[in-house]
């Protein structure tokens, strides 16, 4: 699992690359905790690259979001696959997440 945080577009953008399972949710989860931080920029996940998200996964995403909610932000998913997709969807995730 690989990721890579930039700054685009006055946004924050954390790419995701690889499955992020539970073996690789420690390293993500770290990786990605400076989004916690952002307070004054939306931030967009990409995942294009991302192959496979476990419930794991799906845990440090509703934390980047209820961090950023918390400060008036918003945070997007953009380049989800059909896989990931359905994940989010079983799991009601597609219902909380904005989708660019």
């Amino acid at each position: 699992m690989k990721t890579t945080i930039q700054e685009q577009d006055n946004n924050i953008v954390a790419f995701l690359e690889g499955s992020l399972d539970t073996a690789a949710a420690a390293e993500t989860e770290k990786t990605m905790s400076p989004l916690n931080d952002v307070a004054d920029k939306d931030i967009i996940i990409d995942c294009t690259a991302l192959e496979y998200i476990s419930s794991a996964g799906l845990r440090i995403f509703l934390g980047i979001l209820q961090n950023a909610q918390e400060k008036g932000r918003h945070v997007y998913i953009r380049g989800i696959n059909d896989k990931v997709r359905a994940i989010f969807t079983i799991t009601g995730f597609s219902n909380i997440f904005e989708f660019m």
